[in-house]
């Protein structure tokens, strides 16, 4: 089979197209036949430094969606055929090539009137977002929140879902550029992180209570000033590393939760439970899409042999939506 080979740990553009023996899934596994694949930060991230996990050549590729070539011993849910989407465990071989194996129980069926492009778009982001806002913060009707990064992949589905949950106040950081796209998406407030004071906007626009939910998907340092900037009893979920003086900075007067997020951290938790809710969320979020509650979001379709120069220019965040790999 054809893959996008990592054969050493680098960076994206040392990543080739070559070929591959066709893997053969294990009990309680799926063999997927690849239609597309999205884009994530972590596939620049860590294949830097590779990881202990990994044999190579090694393919990167989180995001899959595509049709059931062949099941393991033991699964009975998922038969030939079936269109299936998943976010897959990134210690394996993933989905930048013609096949790709996974757990049949973190697979989601694609619903009819959702493309294997569309549906490869959303998990790995689409999951972060829904996971934080649904599953750890519970954003409620009529409560505000605080979205950075509005423009990108999990930020974009975040802004969606709480517009779709009822957020009365949706705030998000982003460049002046995509200030109109962010909005479009259900954004009331746009700050321009380069050029404004975040904070001072936040807490203008909440006449001093601050935001009920942030999602951080930034860094450790833009997550510490993000606990000025909550409400009473407001929540923070982090992405990308969490506050560091947590403890020390609660004052009698204010409370409030953090949330370390790690979507694939499932994978590796040896919890069949957080693995199967990967696919029990992938259904919910299907429904949101089938309903065109949450759109996908694809900005760019394009093909295997032009995903390292994607993720170059994925690493440089300044990509808007999501680029999805179509084989």
């Amino acid at each position: 089979m054809k893959a996008l080979l990592l054969k050493a740990p680098g960076k994206p553009d040392t990543l080739t197209v070559s070929e591959l023996p066709v893997p053969e899934p294990g009990p309680g596994e799926i063999r997927v036949q690849v239609r597309a694949a999205s884009l994530n930060p972590i596939d620049y991230k860590v294949s830097l430094n590779g990881h202990p996990d990994w044999v190579y050549p090694f393919v990167l590729g989180v995001d899959v969606a595509g049709v059931v070539d062949t099941v393991g011993e033991g699964v009975t849910q998922w038969s030939p055929g079936d269109r299936v989407v998943y976010h897959g465990s990134f210690v394996k071989p993933g989905g930048y090539a013609e096949y790709s194996v996974t757990k049949a129980h973190t697979a989601a069926s694609i619903p009819e009137g959702i493309s294997f492009v569309e549906a490869a778009a959303f998990p790995c982001a689409g999951l972060t977002a829904y996971q934080a806002l649904q599953r750890k913060m519970r954003l409620q009707a009529g409560q505000s929140i605080l979205v950075h990064a509005g423009a990108g992949g999990v930020g974009g589905y975040a802004i969606q879902l709480a517009r779709t949950f009822g957020a009365s106040t949706i705030i998000t950081t982003t460049s002046p550029a995509n200030f109109d796209y962010v909005k479009s998406l259900g954004a009331h407030l746009a700050i321009d992180y380069n050029h404004e004071n975040v904070r001072e906007r936040v807490m203008e626009a909440t006449n001093g209570l601050g935001v009920d939910c942030i999602l951080n998907s930034i860094n450790r340092s833009t997550a510490q000033e993000d606990l000025s900037m909550l409400s009473f009893g407001g929540q923070l979920a982090c992405i990308a590393g969490a506050p560091e003086t947590v403890a020390d900075f609660q004052p009698s007067h204010q409370t409030f939760t953090v949330h370390k997020m790690m979507l694939g951290g499932a994978h590796v938790s040896g919890d069949v439970r957080a693995e199967q809710e990967l696919g029990q969320m992938a259904a919910e979020f299907m429904e949101l899409m089938t309903a065109k509650k949450v759109e996908p979001m694809v900005t760019e379709v394009i093909s295997l042999k032009d995903v390292p120069e994607a993720l170059i220019r994925l690493s440089q965040r300044h990509v808007r939506g999501k680029i999805v790999a179509e084989l």
